[in-house]
């Protein structure tokens, strides 16, 4: 049985700061996170409300410059010597719970390259142009990070699963017979009774699999924010 450590992980929450929101509360749940007008179109309260917002505001940074910006987010780690072992699977442990509520709850994506997604998830010439022109996104835009995050945690997964058993079938009847003339080796032999066989094209290809999610998440690890 393996043998896990001790290793203990514990991170605070970002210091927070006071904020004044009514401006932005108002604005969000009457027009959406997205859709604000622009400033010569909104309604005198709504200048008011910025206006009263910008004073508040100002009137709390004072207590945020003397506190709650200094302060710093808590953490502590502890690692035993063993917890290296299999640094791998240690790790795998902290990053597939953290990798499965980001995908659950995040509110963005980055920008995932082409080549990086089956061909299905790719954006079209017309869509790839107008992506360059102005920003716009095209309708796969967020499924391919969908993707790429299922990649990597298929990949963290496969190191606690156990993977490589599915590719085993059948029994083994080994035994060893000495080589004429050697007086250390024998060969080995397959018995009657011998049925146990490998898929190694299969285990290339998932392995293949593993390998191409750990890439991604080298290669996107500084996208993996909410």
């Amino acid at each position: 049985m393996e043998k896990f450590g001790k290793v203990k992980v514990k991170i605070g929450n970002y210091p927070g700061r006071l904020r004044a929101t009514f401006y932005e509360n108002h604005m969000n749940k009457k027009y959406g996170f997205v859709n604000w007008p622009d400033e010569e179109d909104e309604t005198k309260y709504e200048q008011f409300l910025e206006w009263l917002e910008d004073r508040v505001q100002d009137f709390y940074n004072i207590f945020n410059n003397i506190w709650f910006d200094r302060r710093e987010q808590k953490v502590s780690v502890r690692i035993d010597r063993w917890d290296t072992w299999s640094m791998d699977v240690t790790l795998a442990h902290i990053v597939v719970p953290m990798l499965k509520q980001l995908k659950e709850t995040k509110h963005g994506a980055p920008c995932v390259d082409y080549e990086d997604v089956p061909e299905h998830l790719r954006p079209t010439k017309k869509e790839q142009k107008a992506y360059k022109e102005d920003g716009s996104t095209d309708d796969k835009f967020f499924e391919r990070w969908d993707w790429v995050m299922g990649e990597m945690i298929f990949a963290f997964e496969s190191k606690l699963n156990g993977w490589e058993d599915q590719f085993y079938s059948g029994e083994p009847d080994i035994y060893f017979e000495k080589v004429p003339g050697e007086a250390e080796f024998s060969e080995m032999k397959h018995g009657p009774n011998h049925t146990f066989e490998v898929d190694f094209d299969g285990m290339k290809a998932y392995q293949a699999r593993i390998t191409n999610g750990f890439r991604l998440f080298g290669k996107y690890l500084e996208g993996l924010w909410d």
